[in-house]
């Protein structure tokens, strides 16, 4: 019986159940939703910083799934089609958010009214040190070059293998490790103060 990361037991691979769903099982495609619906949502959360934004792409990627079903060939892993679809879709709403702030920015600077942002405060010193060292870290990953930035999230948030990385970024596995570790030590650098 196929086994995920997490150790479920599952009697039909990723594969298989593409395979079925390819013959026209409904309930195939319901499964891979289920199965990778939260996977897809935590990486694009991690990628884009916007949760609404985010599952919009996820359900885009589903939509996607489901179009182009044929087009999936198991020489590939599924996982790896999946979250390149994904990627993709992320890719391309990045650039429009970076459009779009460019556009805010210039919007509010020909504005001279004040704005008020209501502030969510945690209940405690530990949630509020905690809800700040999350933003420290959440805001180094942001500002790493979008090539690091998406390593660093389908390797130590995703937990994805060199090869599936490899294989949904379209560079070479030394490539892979090379920019992970160059994450890695650029991150080092900018969280180095969280340590002492």
């Amino acid at each position: 019986m196929p086994l995920d990361k997490a150790g479920n037991n599952y009697v039909y691979s990723d594969e298989q159940l593409m395979a079925r769903f390819q013959k026209g099982d409904e309930n195939a495609y319901i499964e891979l939703v289920n199965r990778y619906r939260d996977r897809l949502l935590n990486f694009i959360y991690n990628y884009i910083g916007d949760f609404e934004i985010s599952e919009d792409i996820v359900q885009d990627t589903m939509v996607k799934l489901y179009q182009k079903k044929h087009y999936y060939r198991e020489i590939a892993k599924f996982s790896t089609w999946l979250y390149t679809i994904a990627k993709n879709l992320a890719n391309t709403e990045f650039r429009k958010k970076k459009q779009r702030k460019i556009t805010l920015l210039s919007q509010i600077s020909r504005d001279d009214k004040p704005y008020d942002i209501p502030a969510d405060q945690p209940d405690t010193d530990q949630e509020i040190q905690s809800d700040i060292t999350n933003k420290i870290i959440r805001k180094a990953i942001d500002e790493l070059p979008e090539k690091f930035k998406t390593v660093i999230l389908l390797r130590d948030i995703q937990e994805l293998s060199y090869e599936e990385i490899s294989s949904i970024i379209e560079v070479p596995i030394g490539t892979v490790k090379s920019r992970i570790n160059r994450a890695r030590l650029q991150l080092q650098v900018e969280l180095k103060h969280l340590r002492t």
